[in-house]
């Protein structure tokens, strides 16, 4: 016991330097997570055991509230809506990046079962790194968005037959090939049959009894509940449990108790996470790589330019004009959280041996160390042409020369595009928002937050109001705004002060109590409105 909580405390403290370091230096905390197990795993520093079973149960309830968290934010609706760009767009992203994979690997001598599975890894993408980019940056609603989050979701749906599929390449299936695939596919059926009807029951009958009750305690049981039986459930099924976790993120999904889960289960998923990912890393073993460091270098290229390319082709297939679509895909050039599972899975079912393992896993860093500077220039490409083309309304002041700072209070869709926009512009962005929850994703961007009611001078002093050279305010009512917009002023006389207000009839006070410009969503729609009607000729 001793020893386990000495190893447990290691790679909990190597987390959080790890993750300090990540958020200074800008990337992903993944990255960092999965480094700092390499420093201190065997191949490193050895501060841990070699023999590490207890941490390993850690490290798979972390891999099964991860998949949980994807399950629970994956929307029934929303992949109904994507459906066009989910079947069309991820089948061929999934083929085009698979297959040159698969057949790099049979032309290096792998086996082809494990080829398989390392092609499959490779195709799969970061659902959180890319579905976060686009939500801050505004861009979940876009033409490369959607059709982005349709590729994403198809990935999220292949984990599971891919899932079922590492028993049988393992050869652990007793009876005839065909039969076995045959039973894949009663399983898959079952499967998905069973989380759809345990899903309408969740909404019509416990959901509600929950709500009622609002109890925070009784919705935390809940769910653990859920989630553990889903999980054995699974297990009895003959199916691997990460399966379980899913879709028992699947079921609680799409309900009025969704997000509380969501913020609920986050501590949980967190904590877990950080022993699943600092394990994966106890794994790599620098010193292996050195000898073939060019070859790793020439491969983490290979893989960047075949997902980048693949990505490229499907979004075109799918009605992206070229340039959107070379820059969405590069925010799709990585691999993902899944294929962290899925190699995991190959490793303990024997698929995967251990040298080929640190290969994969030196590849699949680097694609995630470079991932942020890819997907800001790839979406710099898909906005150019949006931006070159907007018009403003007449009238509306123009603002001084780009600051170096700036503010954004509020972040509602008009704010997050604010926000997004600047911060493609080089500006280093402060975000104030009265919800911690709304800020969280952000700060793990590594945007500067600040959680509290902007209208009180203690909230602003600590964005540092009194000295940056615009601020943006973008709250959804205009008295509220109005007063913002005083305190504002009040601290900081020089600054351009830029007004989201809802009704014309405000726009004069707005002006009177210090804003440098205002854009009213009456004056803004009335103008499209206007110009709809002009083209009417050309419909």
């Amino acid at each position: 016991m001793v020893e386990f909580i000495h190893d447990l405390l290691i790679i909990l403290i190597a987390g959080l330097v790890a993750g300090v370091v990540a958020k200074r230096l800008g990337f992903s905390m993944l990255v960092g997570h999965l480094l700092a197990g390499a420093v201190i795993g065997h191949g490193g520093l050895g501060l841990i055991a070699e023999d590490m079973q207890e941490i390993e149960y850690l490290a798979r309830a972390g891999a099964l509230l991860l998949l949980f968290a994807i399950g629970i934010e994956f929307s029934l609706e929303e992949l109904v809506r994507l459906s066009r760009y989910f079947f069309l767009g991820g089948s061929v992203q999934m083929a085009l990046v698979a297959a040159p994979v698969f057949l790099a690997c049979v032309l290096a001598s792998v086996f082809w079962k494990s080829a398989i599975l390392i092609a499959s890894a490779v195709a799969l993408s970061s659902t959180v790194l890319v579905f976060r980019a686009l939500a801050e940056w505004g861009e979940t609603a876009s033409p490369q968005g959607r059709r982005a989050i349709g590729i994403l979701l198809f990935q999220d749906v292949a984990l599971v037959p891919l899932m079922l599929l590492v028993p049988l390449l393992a050869g652990k299936e007793e009876g005839p090939l065909a039969w076995s695939y045959l039973q894949l596919a009663l399983n898959s059926v079952l499967f998905v049959t069973a989380v759809l009807v345990l899903r309408k029951v969740f909404a019509r009958w416990m959901v509600p009894i929950l709500s009622g009750l609002r109890s925070v305690e009784l919705v935390v049981l809940f769910s653990l509940i859920v989630l553990g039986g889903f999980c054995l459930g699974a297990v009895k099924a003959g199916l691997p449990p990460a399966l379980g976790a899913f879709a028992a993120g699947l079921a609680l999904s799409g309900n009025r108790l969704t997000g509380q889960i969501d913020a609920l289960i986050l501590p949980y998923r967190e904590s877990f996470g950080v022993v699943f990912f600092v394990s994966l890393g106890t794994l790599l073993n620098l010193g292996v790589l050195k000898d073939a460091a060019l070859l790793m270098c020439a491969a983490l290229l290979a893989v960047l330019v075949v997902k980048a390319a693949g990505a490229t082709i499907a979004l075109r297939v799918t009605g992206l004009p070229w340039r959107a679509a070379a820059g969405m895909g590069l925010g799709l050039a990585q691999l993902g959280e899944l294929s962290f599972v899925l190699l995991s899975e190959g490793l303990r079912a024997n698929l995967v041996d251990a040298a080929t393992y640190n290969r994969m896993l030196f590849v699949a860093i680097g694609t995630l160390v470079l991932t942020p500077p890819l997907l800001k220039t790839g979406l710099r490409w898909t906005r150019q042409s949006s931006v070159e083309g907007y018009q403003p309304e007449p009238g509306l002041k123009r603002l001084p020369a780009l600051p170096q700072e700036a503010i954004v209070i509020g972040l509602g869709p008009i704010g997050r595009q604010a926000a997004s926009q600047l911060e493609m512009m080089g500006v280093d962005v402060c975000l104030i928002d009265l919800s911690p929850v709304n800020l969280y994703p952000f700060a793990q961007q590594g945007f500067r937050t600040v959680s509290g009611d902007a209208r009180e001078s203690e909230v602003l002093e600590r964005a540092d109001a009194a000295h940056t050279r615009l601020a943006v305010v973008s709250v959804p009512e205009d008295r509220t705004a109005m007063q913002i917009v005083k305190t504002l002023r009040s601290l900081n006389p020089a600054c351009s002060i830029v007004v989201r207000c809802r009704y014309g009839v405000n726009t004069s006070s707005l002006e009177k109590a210090g804003a440098s410009a205002v854009v009213s969503e009456e004056a803004e729609a009335t103008g499209a409105v206007r110009r709809l009607l002009q083209d009417m000729d050309s419909w």
